[in-house]
This record gives structure tokens, C-alpha cells and sequence, in this order.
């Protein structure tokens, strides 16, 4: 089993890399956190568990401390916030606070589908 997880601060092109169709889906799971917040800490773990399920899903995660920029915008108002998005870029969950691995899983689904 394969997990991928691209660090906070990766460039793009490190994550079209990752997301590649070479590795399946490209389903996005993206975790905009903060280093002083335990609730991304459960957040992190969710969202490794979930990738660790869903071929080709990678785990994207921005510390809105470096990179204010993405958290506006993407308009962030709280940490943790996961996104999930499909391969061409369109989201399919938003979830502020910790969501659960059936959440994620089944918005991995509809991403999927997308």
C-alpha cells in the first residue's frame, strides 16, 4: 500500500507529480491547519487513514501560519478545514472541524465521479 502526502510548502508541480494518473484518481485531500491545533492533529490522522483506503488519493496539507494566501484564497475561517476535491480541481466536501473517515471516504466517491 502506497501513501502519498505532499509537505506543506511543496511547489505545484510537486503535487501534480503526486497526483499523477500514473497513481490512480488524483482525489485531493487537503488539510489547511495551523501547528498550534490539536483538533489538525485528529484531522491529519483521519485524512492519512482515509488516503491509506482510496488508491491514488493524496493528502495535501497547508499550514495557515506559512501560507496565509491559500487560506484566503480559499476562503478558510477555521483550522482544521479539509477539502476534498477531484482530479480536475472541483470540490466535493468541505468540513471545518475534525470530519470522520466515512465522510471523507464518500466524498473520495463523489470525487470519483466528478
Amino acid at each position: 500500500m502506497t501513501r502519498n502526502r505532499v509537505e506543506p510548502g511543496a511547489v505545484a508541480s510537486d503535487m501534480d507529480a503526486v497526483a499523477s494518473p500514473a497513481l490512480g484518481a488524483g482525489v485531493r485531500l487537503e488539510l489547511f491547519s495551523t501547528s498550534f491545533c490539536g483538533a489538525c492533529r485528529q484531522t491529519r490522522a483521519v485524512l492519512d487513514r482515509a488516503a491509506s483506503l482510496v488508491p491514488g488519493a493524496v493528502v495535501v496539507e497547508h499550514d495557515l501560519a506559512l501560507e496565509p494566501e491559500l487560506g484566503d484564497a480559499n476562503v478558510i475561517t477555521q483550522s482544521p478545514t479539509t477539502i476534498v476535491r477531484s482530479a480536475s480541481g472541483t470540490e466535493v466536501l468541505r468540513a471545518a472541524g475534525v470530519p470522520t473517515v466515512p465522510q471523507v471516504l464518500a466524498a473520495a466517491a463523489r470525487a470519483l465521479d466528478a
